[in-house]
């Protein structure tokens, strides 16, 4: 039986909207899966798919044929790199805006000769956040906080652990989320077979030993919302074992998976301003989705709802579903963020002592602390961090929130909002 996915619109679809009132050519990218193709085909009026080896013989042929009227996207671009500068050309002959989409999975291993900047814009399209998933309407939304007027934040959310378990493990990818667990499993595996035996390679690096890779991989995903060193990584992947891979090895996995857009680490925090001198700017490790993660690492919904902590031995504070729960809410905020012109970044003093999940900064370096907490109540202890960057940076916190399992969102009598995580929103 097929399983038909109808299209549910997408947080960027209106960046995507806008974006193409007033400029001529707009790529989208992101990593296999999350939708690009079906989101920028609603916009096209003419599809040139370059994954198909007689459509991209007759562009590299004669690139002309991609001057249509209307909106023309030219999907898996980077089949043909050549492709984005004859792009490039016609933005700078003066085509009318919303003239080119691209859609692309990797970053070329031969890239463009021109980057394009100024021509072509780039926007970044990830797997489905929280509030993209159909769990209820938002009430309480990103752009709302970014403000700084302390809005009101109120609602009721009718998910518990046990459904935000099974939004991780379902992942984002919406081809993928309405399967039944054993064809889910079936595709995910599919889809990491393919980046070893085939994407790689496309990117230029021939994996040796493909065992070594995915235990890599694994580890990396066991590694998901600490900030583990790469040698911690590459030790948890190969206990016991003499033969490694070199370090320059292990960073030509990461610079694939970057590639890929399968990791998107989340970099610490640097204050534009004059505070917080003593802040580590070592990056939490994050797949492109956690449910690529959990499904690396083994574990299910049963084993991650009875204190499974399978995978490698990285070095963690907390359980491995807090470390998936927070990868989920970063890669929502991440969703929102894009949308508001925001940063999204962590926070971790050098010591340790002090730590806040999420920063989300504006364009005049302002910015909202979310503290993400796998529970359904929040007491004096889960907002110590908050109060002590408010202490530090005063004005230039707009807001404060922590976001959580629980039912009820609502503020705190010392203004630190209580948000469920299927209640935040753009």
């Amino acid at each position: 039986m097929v399983v038909r996915v109808e299209y549910l619109r997408r947080v960027v679809d209106d960046e995507l909207d806008d974006l193409l009132t007033s400029l001529s050519a707009v790529a989208v990218e992101g990593a296999k899966g999350v939708g690009k193709t079906a989101t920028a085909t609603l916009r096209a009026d003419t599809v040139f798919r370059l994954d198909d080896e007689a459509v991209r013989q007759v562009v590299a042929a004669d690139p002309s044929v991609l001057d249509r009227t209307g909106t023309v996207l030219i999907d898996e671009w980077q089949r043909h790199p050549p492709v984005w500068d004859y792009v490039r050309r016609r933005v700078d002959d003066g085509v009318a805006p919303g003239s080119y989409l691209l859609a692309g999975s990797a970053v070329p291993a031969n890239a463009p000769a021109h980057s394009g900047a100024g021509r072509i814009v780039q926007l970044r399209m990830r797997p489905m956040s929280l509030a993209e998933r159909g769990l209820g309407p938002p009430t309480v939304s990103l752009a709302g906080l970014l403000r700084g007027d302390h809005p009101t934040v109120t609602g009721h959310s009718a998910i518990g652990l046990a459904a935000y378990v099974e939004e991780i493990v379902s992942s984002g990818f919406p081809g993928i989320r309405p399967l039944d667990p054993r064809a889910r499993r079936a595709q995910l595996d599919g889809y990491m077979e393919r980046v070893v035996q085939r994407d790689f390679p496309e990117q230029g690096l021939r994996v040796r030993r493909p065992a070594a890779l995915r235990a890599w991989l694994e580890a990396y995903a066991s590694a998901t919302a600490t900030t583990a060193s790469y040698n911690a990584i590459l030790d948890a992947a190969t206990p016991g074992e003499a033969d490694k891979p070199t370090k320059a090895t292990v960073l030509s996995y990461r610079d694939v998976l970057a590639q890929l857009w399968l990791i998107e680490p989340l970099p610490g925090w640097t204050p534009g301003f004059g505070h917080l001198r003593r802040l580590t700017q070592a990056p939490k490790h994050h797949l492109a989705d956690p449910g690529l993660a959990a499904h690396l690492i083994g574990v299910d919904a049963g084993a991650l709802l009875t204190g499974a902590s399978a995978g490698r031995a990285v070095p963690r504070d907390g359980t491995l579903l807090g470390a998936l729960f927070e990868s989920l809410v970063t890669l929502s905020v991440r969703v929102y963020a894009q949308l508001n012109e925001a940063a999204v970044r962590h926070m971790r003093t050098r010591d340790g002592r002090q730590e806040i999940d999420l920063i989300v900064g504006r364009r005049d370096q302002r910015v909202v602390a979310l503290e993400v907490k796998l529970a359904g109540t929040v007491d004096t202890a889960d907002v110590r961090h908050l109060h002590w960057l408010r202490e530090q940076i005063g004005g230039d916190l707009l807001d404060a929130a922590v976001i959580t399992t629980g039912e009820r969102a609502y503020r705190r009598d010392d203004g630190i909002a209580v948000v469920p995580a299927s209640l935040l929103g753009p």
